[in-house]
């Protein structure tokens, strides 16, 4: 079951801004989040996980979206188009690396079935897809993710989702530990009594076990430092999606995505050369539909408040990374490796 870190440990101190309401990226109204695991055999650690920004056409009423491509060194579809355009029209599918091209074909025949004329009447689709590579514990070359994968997961979608080693996280490794999806969240108040949240949720992949930071502090057990034969560099990679329920335009929601780079500064990584480190923001507010109105009014955050969202989404991403782990069952690999659980380690040092 989802355990979030700070309620097993004395973290209050650490955080500044209060939670929402389950401490989940789900706490945006209105936000949906569903699994497929796939376990098989000795070879099978993987799986999809699916964020649905509303659960209606997405492809007739897009959201407002903006990215950051922290290191670019990953193999996403769709980003292009939504940096160019602002807009994301599909759920936002992650996967491993090896199962882009089946979740975005999966993701095309799902708009086509909701809009019949996309391809010929109509433009086609912008299929939202993301991926860390899970291969030290999935045989990735099996291409175990399928088409119908994704359409479990988005069936599956609600607004309590498990966390750690699940869906899309399930063959992921965070620090060295098992870890792979994580959630936290944040409420923003503004001058006048103003709320709205901010909610992150991570597929994390990443970082190097002995520069690990957990609420600012090295834990306190001894490992070995980083060398070619020892423990493996900064790599992996990390998927950060934020979403928020204020009105922010896609150009503050691409300012929102770059802040989230401090977060995995403060767990103690640096963006290693082979960490395809990406983060996407969307806003649930100014949905309109495609064939609405050429003019529509909107209401929009001011720029002066904006460092209440940075500093959220900060804190929001830090503490997703950290659930991830916290949630991350020991998992053995195809190749005899298990990947340990930060749990257990970290209740070790702190005894």
């Amino acid at each position: 079951m989802t355990e979030n870190l700070r309620n097993a440990i004395a973290c209050a101190d650490w955080w500044v801004h209060p939670t929402g309401p389950t401490n989940q990226i789900t706490d945006v109204p209105g936000v949906k989040v569903g699994h497929f695991t796939h376990k098989s055999g000795d070879t099978a650690r993987t799986g999809v996980t699916a964020i649905l920004p509303h659960d209606g056409n997405l492809f007739d009423r897009p959201v407002h979206a903006g990215t950051a491509i922290l290191n670019g060194f990953g193999k996403s579809a769709g980003l292009v188009q939504v940096e160019e355009l602002g807009e994301i029209e599909t759920p936002i599918i992650l996967t491993n690396t090896f199962g882009v091209a089946d979740c975005t074909k999966a993701l095309i025949k799902r708009t086509i079935a909701q809009n019949p004329d996309v391809g010929r009447k109509m433009a086609t689709v912008n299929p939202l897809v993301m991926e860390c590579n899970d291969g030290v514990v999935n045989d990735i070359q099996a291409f175990h993710v399928t088409e119908a994968m994704v359409d479990k997961a988005i069936d599956n979608a609600g607004t309590q989702f498990d966390q750690g080693t699940v869906g899309a996280g399930t063959g992921m490794k965070t620090f060295g530990f098992a870890g792979g999806i994580g959630s936290a969240s944040r409420r923003v108040k503004l001058a006048g009594g103003v709320h709205y949240h901010v909610g992150a949720l991570v597929l994390s992949n990443f970082g190097q076990k002995s520069e690990l930071r957990v609420l600012g502090q090295k834990p306190s057990a001894p490992v070995a430092p980083a060398s070619p034969a020892g423990e493996d560099f900064d790599k992996g990679s990390i998927i950060i999606v934020l979403a928020t329920d204020a009105p922010l335009d896609s150009r503050q929601l691409s300012r929102l995505s770059r802040r989230s780079s401090a977060a995995l500064g403060r767990l103690g990584s640096y963006l290693g050369h082979q960490s395809g480190d990406i983060a996407v923001a969307f806003s649930t507010q100014n949905v309109k539909a495609r064939d609405g109105d050429a003019v529509y009014a909107g209401q929009f955050v001011s720029e002066s408040c904006m460092n209440a969202f940075f500093h959220c989404s900060v804190e929001a991403v830090e503490e997703a990374v950290l659930n991830a782990m916290w949630n991350g069952q020991a998992t053995p690999s195809y190749n005899g490796k298990t990947l340990p659980e930060f749990r257990a380690f970290y209740r070790a040092c702190t005894a």
